[in-house]
């Protein structure tokens, strides 16, 4: 018997059916449906045998499903449904016992909440990976000086090592944000019922045991219509594709002809379809193309939540789409970041040339007045007025002479040639964080430590 006088418009199916994306979550469905089922058991609600007969069945259903023999029914709506169908065509009326005591809105969220915690350590791992190779690259590259940059415009040397130490630190922070995501998923909803609990003495604490779950969710209503756990997988997946993004700009920028910094390997890069010289950075290209997509995913889940009423609503059925992609999305990314940067070739002597520009010790220059006790603004004019002067008369800076420097300021003096080695600008940076090379060891020997 059904509530409906009328089957379903075909179109109607087809809005309104999951499956050809949320059968990625079985493997999650037949895990909690064995915890529940064995809590049913130990309840008093099913009787042992039959606890045994639907164990026997979903572990058939998982083979099924692992070996991709697995029937899928035009009227399976979810794989949910799906799931409980073949269940009870295999050991019979026994299958629809399963459901007791618990409702697809408990039952939807569970899954999701188990898929996030499972992904979200399995990205960490990938963020791990990145990370340890970037430290590997940036221990071989200790002393390679290179501009660095505000504006894209050339401001202070330094150290390769240093640059790329920046984003290990982003990753360290991503890696957090996964499991703060990861925690925050592992509070279990199943046995909340469709809103409002369940008429029998369930054990939720088995089945959270059961599961991996470190609590119960204290409040039915709660329970079923929270996606928090989502945006908090989402947001750190967000800010992950965007550091990402950050480093395949850069990558793009360093090997071109004009910078000439890094050469991408052969297996990172592509070629043009009319052009035969051409070596095309495309996956670095794409690091920086897929980061607005992840967030857009977050962006489009607060769409769906914004304004929802309690408890389920269809609505929450767009939350696995943009999950699932943001996921694929950025795991994909990680994996090439990391293959991208293991075999980057990076050139010392054009990164030197570049650093070389003794325009970038216009701050060093300001920093040796103000230690003379001049004031740093004064010194920031002075400077500045000195750095006028060798632009105009396409000057280099240590093409001034004694009285030519005097004339600018009396603390212009002999000192200005020790400022303008090259090495003083990288290891007068001495501060805590800074790249000078003493610094860059401490932070290299912390990163490792961090990562372990």
């Amino acid at each position: 018997m059904s509530r409906f006088s009328l089957p379903q418009d075909p179109l109607f199916q087809q809005l309104n059916t999951s499956l050809g994306y949320d059968r990625r979550l079985w493997p999650h469905d037949i895990a909690q449906s064995k915890a529940h089922a064995e809590m049913l058991a130990a309840q008093g609600i099913i009787g042992d045998d039959e606890r045994d007969e639907i164990l026997r069945g979903l572990d058939a259903v998982a083979a099924e499903l692992e070996g991709g023999t697995f029937d899928f029914d035009g009227g399976d709506e979810d794989i949910h449904m799906a799931i409980e169908r073949r269940l009870t065509e295999i050991v019979g009326r026994v299958g629809g016992k399963l459901h007791t005591a618990r409702s697809r809105n408990d039952q939807v969220v569970t899954d999701l909440s188990l898929f996030v915690r499972e992904e979200a350590h399995a990205t960490a791992e990938l963020v791990q990976e990145l990370a340890e190779t970037l430290v590997d690259v940036a221990e071989a590259h200790l002393d390679w000086p290179l501009p660095g940059y505000t504006h894209l415009q050339r401001a202070q040397p330094v150290y390769l090592s240093h640059h790329l130490l920046a984003y290990v630190w982003m990753l360290l922070r991503d890696r957090q944000r996964l499991r703060f995501a990861s925690d925050e998923a592992a509070v279990l909803p199943l046995g909340a019922g469709a809103l409002a609990g369940v008429n029998f003495d369930t054990d939720r604490t088995l089945v959270a045991r059961e599961l991996g779950f470190e609590a119960v969710s204290p409040n039915s209503v709660d329970a079923v219509s929270n996606r928090d756990f989502a945006f908090d997988l989402l947001h750190a997946l967000s800010v992950c594709a965007t550091h990402l993004s950050r480093l395949g700009s850069e990558l793009v920028i360093w090997s071109s002809e004009e910078f000439g910094f890094v050469t991408m390997s052969d297996a990172w890069s592509s070629g043009s379809s009319i052009m035969p010289q051409k070596k095309n950075p495309d996956a670095a290209e794409l690091l920086r193309a897929k980061a607005p997509r992840v967030v857009s995913h977050m962006t489009a889940l607060h769409g769906v939540m914004h304004a929802l009423p309690l408890t389920y609503n269809k609505d929450l059925q767009e939350d696995k789409e943009h999950l699932f992609d943001a996921v694929d999305t950025v795991q994909l990314s990680l994996r090439a970041a990391t293959g991208m940067m293991s075999t980057a070739t990076f050139h010392a002597d054009r990164m030197r040339e570049a650093a070389a520009d003794e325009l970038i010790a216009a701050t060093d220059l300001a920093d040796l007045l103000v230690k003379r006790g001049v004031p740093f603004r004064e010194c920031h004019g002075i400077v500045a007025g000195l750095v006028r002067d060798a632009v105009d008369n396409d000057r280099a800076l240590s093409s001034f002479s004694a009285e030519e420097l005097l004339a600018h300021s009396e603390h212009l003096d002999d000192g200005v040639a020790a400022v303008l080695q090259q090495s003083s600008w990288l290891e007068s940076k001495v501060s805590e964080g800074g790249t000078s090379l003493a610094r860059v060891r401490e932070q290299l020997a912390a990163a490792r430590d961090a990562l372990q």
